[in-house]
Parts: structure tokens; C-alpha cells; sequence
């Protein structure tokens, strides 16, 4: 599977692409939606797991911008496209999200993606100025790809947390092929 395979899996999905055409509708800078969105639509996809929609239980939508949002404009901004879609969203601006965690200041969205806990969630996508479906993966797809499971390397957390997301999450029920390399 490649990067452009992975993208046409995603122009397939109606439902996906109605996501991420509500998403540009925000008309937030440097945004894209990751985690879950992408990682469990190829793992599906590669486990023949037949699917309506992406198995997550929310749309992780970032973002990047200095003169954006706080926390609490972005909560408000997550619950009203709740309530639009009836979907889970968790919008953020990565501007102030460094703060939170203790971590030094990001420089954009890709580099607040970067640091996400497995290189297989630090993976999205994004429509381009051109209004084409690009993908952002940092540290490539071959985890992704592959079921391998394995802490990015700008994480700062431990590999307990890795653990613990994974039990909490379930990835190893839905997905038994997964390899933990921790």
C-alpha cells in the first residue's frame, strides 16, 4: 500500500470525504484531521474488515494558528459541530496545546502531529490550497502499513502510556495482526 493508495481508499469513502469537506468549511489555518481517522480506515481496509464508516470514536481536527482559538473556543467549537453532525468532534489549535502538556512551543500543525504518542496516530489528512486530498505522515506509513505499533520518536511520554492506549483502545481485539515494537 502506498501513500496514494491509502489517499484513494479515503476519496472512496463518502462519509470520510463529507468529513473532511466539513472540515475546510471551518476555514481554520493549517488544519487536518488525524489518529483514528486515517490509522483505523487502512487498518480495516487491510484486515478486509468491512466497515459503513471509520471505526473512532472521534474526529481528531488540528490545527495551527497564533492568532486562533483557545481551549475553551475550541471545546465550544467541538461541541457545536457535535451537535451540527452528530459526530464526536475534538478540535484544537496546536498554537497553545505545548502549554498543556509542558512540552516547548510548536511550529505548525505537522510538528504538533509529530509528537503524538505512535508514529501509526501521528498520521492525517488535509485538503491542499488546491483543494487536493494530501496526506501528512511525518514519520512515514510503513508502521502504519505494516500493523506495527511503536512510539513516535518526539513522543515524551513512556512506553507505559503507549501500552496503556493500546489496551484502552482495544487495537489488539480489533486488530490481532498488530505488532507492539516498544
Amino acid at each position: 500500500m502506498t501513500e496514494q493508495s491509502i489517499l484513494d481508499l479515503i476519496k472512496g469513502d463518502p462519509w470520510m470525504m463529507n468529513i473532511i469537506t466539513t472540515a475546510s468549511s471551518l476555514n481554520l489555518r493549517d488544519w487536518m484531521i488525524g489518529a483514528g481517522f486515517v490509522r483505523n480506515k487502512v487498518w480495516n481496509y487491510l484486515a478486509d474488515i468491512e466497515r459503513r464508516t471509520v471505526d473512532t470514536s472521534d474526529v481528531d481536527l488540528i490545527y495551527f494558528d497564533p492568532d486562533g482559538n483557545n481551549q475553551i473556543s475550541d471545546e465550544k467549537l467541538s461541541i457545536e459541530m457535535r451537535n451540527k453532525t452528530g459526530i464526536d468532534w475534538e478540535i484544537v489549535n496546536e498554537f497553545y496545546t505545548h502549554t498543556r502538556d509542558g512540552l516547548s512551543p510548536y511550529v505548525s500543525t505537522e510538528d504538533a502531529l509529530s509528537r503524538w504518542p505512535e508514529t501509526v496516530t501521528a498520521i492525517a489528512v488535509t485538503l491542499d490550497a488546491g483543494e487536493q486530498l494530501r496526506l501528512v505522515a511525518p514519520y512515514g506509513i510503513h508502521d502504519l502499513v505494516n500493523f506495527i505499533v511503536r512510539k513516535s520518536p518526539k513522543f515524551d511520554g513512556g512506553n507505559d502510556r503507549i501500552l496503556e492506549r493500546v489496551s484502552k483502545k482495544k487495537w489488539q481485539e480489533k486488530w490481532p495482526m498488530i505488532t507492539l515494537d516498544i
